[in-house]
């Protein structure tokens, strides 16, 4: 079994750096797979894969959630900010909670933040993507050895 054990520091970033979506593990050495503790008949194997199959498609509508709610927030930040420009451009005098250089530096910053978290989504997806692959790839292989 080809498995990475990366050193701490570079574990706990890409675990981070993931949202705690765990990495599947690619299987070289089916034989030896199957030997390991727990996995003493295909059919446990390809229970526990499939389990691990379902926790990816659920992490993968609640990412699909998060990515929309993000994508529609964004304009409406972009536009809250068209239009505090437009009352500083006018000098309007109204009242507001905040005053219109603050609130578009708050503005500006949840516009940035939301922009990094989107891209943060976006490679969460990415990596989530290549976990089912590998899953599939195994469950493959699992499948056709059971035969």
């Amino acid at each position: 079994m080809a498995t990475t054990i990366e050193s701490g520091n570079a574990g706990a970033a890409n675990k981070k750096k993931h949202l705690g979506i765990p990495e599947a593990i690619f299987v070289e050495d089916v034989d030896a797979f199957m030997k390991q503790p727990g996995n003493d008949t295909a059919d446990a194997v390809l229970r526990k894969l499939d389990e691990q199959y379902q926790k990816y498609k659920y992490m993968e509508l609640n990412l699909a959630q998060k990515k929309l709610r993000l994508k529609s927030q964004i304009p409406q930040i972009k536009q809250t900010l068209e239009i505090l420009r437009h009352m500083q451009k006018k000098k309007a005098n109204v009242m507001l909670e905040y005053d219109i250089d603050e609130a578009q530096a708050l503005l500006e910053k949840n516009l940035a933040t939301a922009s990094r978290n989107l891209d943060s989504l976006e490679e969460d997806l990415d990596f989530l993507r290549d976990q089912f692959t590998t899953t599939e790839v195994i469950f493959d292989v699992e499948s056709c050895g059971e035969h």
